[in-house]
């Protein structure tokens, strides 16, 4: 017999048992991707010319490649998360709803390995 009551015993456990910590997850990563949005909108518009050379040379000075690396990482966990709240809300079928977030999570993760490399990779190759 427990102590507790009924209210108490549930509490925090909500119909997917992590539905705070899901909705929380995409408020902070909303959050971190405002200051990482701004500052990627105004370090494109200051290069001039806005070509291939330029480009490379921008991700490979300072801290561009981090951040960039950074914004690619948080937009996509954002994205994977906002993904799976519509999976969940329109697809009825239990089979389906796996199939669908598992796919989802497998492209949201090759999304963002892909980015992460290709920044790592366009940063430490010489010009």
């Amino acid at each position: 017999m427990s102590l507790r009551s009924a209210l108490g015993q549930v509490r925090g456990h909500g119909a997917a048992g992590g539905g705070a910590r899901h909705w929380l997850s995409q408020r902070v990563t909303a959050l971190a991707l405002i200051p990482l949005s701004i500052w990627f909108v105004i370090s494109l518009l200051g290069l001039k010319p806005i070509d291939y050379l330029t480009l490379r040379a921008w991700i490979s000075e300072g801290w561009a490649p981090v951040l960039l690396g950074l914004l690619l990482l948080v937009l996509s966990y954002h994205s994977s998360l906002g993904v799976q709240v519509v999976i969940e809300d329109y697809v009825s079928d239990n089979a389906k709803k796996f199939v669908a977030l598992l796919a989802s999570r497998f492209i949201h993760a090759l999304v963002a390995a892909t980015g992460v490399f290709a920044v790592v990779k366009v940063a430490l190759v010489p010009l």
